[in-house]
């Protein structure tokens, strides 16, 4: 005879506790840029997300950035007002709205630039994620996604990874997730990261968060870690923050100027061809100007 297995339905009794905040920031300032996390700080804590900056730039018609090279990992711009133009030596070149994404996989090693279009002040999320040994000195790759092509389900648009019936057209490493959520006043939102998701933060673009203690605008909170333990906010007023979640990466973080490896032989490689592509640069440009 067959006996079905009963099926166990989570009670409140028996579901994990929200993960409480183990730790709060709000980084340093330059500007109109605030840096929330770097490699040597923060981003041991978070990492694959190893850096993190909140911009809010009002346009002056000077560079926000200027070219500057990366190798081993991934910068994600997030553009949430304003428009920002782009430029790598991939090649590719154009403009991002309010909602577009910038991914660019710098792997071996890359240059790229930014600036802030005309109009709305800019405020985006550039953040960085390293990259696995398999990737980290691969070829370089850029995508630009509009913000037409960002999915949502409810209130989070869905920048990396997959959450409910969305996903993101990033190829990006798996194990991770990165959202942009935006909240009502009052409105409550329960984020279940998926099984391994032992790393977990957020931070606040505009508005108030409650997530077992206040989180303010330009605060950046780590949760602690934990596999199964959900995170819970409510919004006190208006409110729109990026969160991530991922599978902690395993591998010590090797850093350079612009360039975060696993390993020395891993970063010398991809500074010599950030060396070799920035030679490449100096003679167009010496060649344009001829």
């Amino acid at each position: 005879m067959n006996i079905d297995t009963p099926v166990l339905t989570p009670t409140p009794e028996t579901m994990p506790a929200p993960r409480r905040i183990a730790f709060l920031t709000r980084g340093s300032a330059h500007g109109g840029i605030t840096r929330l996390a770097s490699p040597s700080d923060i981003g041991e804590k978070i990492k694959p997300f190893v850096f993190l900056d909140h911009a809010v730039v009002v346009p002056t018609g000077k560079p926000m950035f200027g070219f500057h090279p990366h190798s081993g990992i991934a910068t994600l711009t997030t553009v949430l007002s304003g428009g920002i133009s782009y430029a790598d030596t991939t090649g590719k070149h154009g403009e991002l709205p309010a909602g577009g994404l910038e991914w660019m996989k710098a792997g071996n090693g890359v240059w790229h630039d930014g600036n802030v279009l005309p109009g709305e002040t800019v405020r985006l999320f550039q953040l960085w994620v390293a990259l696995p040994p398999s990737q980290e000195n691969s070829p370089p790759e850029s995508q630009y996604i509009s913000p037409d092509q960002v999915q949502r389900d409810g209130p989070v648009r869905v920048i990396l990874g997959r959450y409910g019936s969305a996903a993101s057209d990033i190829r990006a490493p798996e194990g991770i997730n990165y959202f942009h959520v935006e909240l009502s006043a009052g409105q409550t939102w329960r984020y279940v990261p998926p099984a391994g998701h032992n790393v977990a933060w957020l931070a606040i673009d505009k508005g108030r968060l409650n997530a077992s203690g206040p989180i303010e605008a330009g605060q950046l909170a780590v949760f602690e870690e934990s596999d199964g333990a959900p995170i819970e906010v409510q919004a006190e007023g208006a409110t729109s923050f990026v969160i991530g979640s991922a599978i902690k990466h395993p591998y010590p973080l090797v850093l350079g100027y612009y360039s975060v490896h696993t390993n020395k032989d891993a970063l010398a490689q991809g500074e010599a061809e950030i060396r070799r592509v920035g030679r490449d640069l100096a003679a167009q440009r010496r060649t344009a100007a001829a």
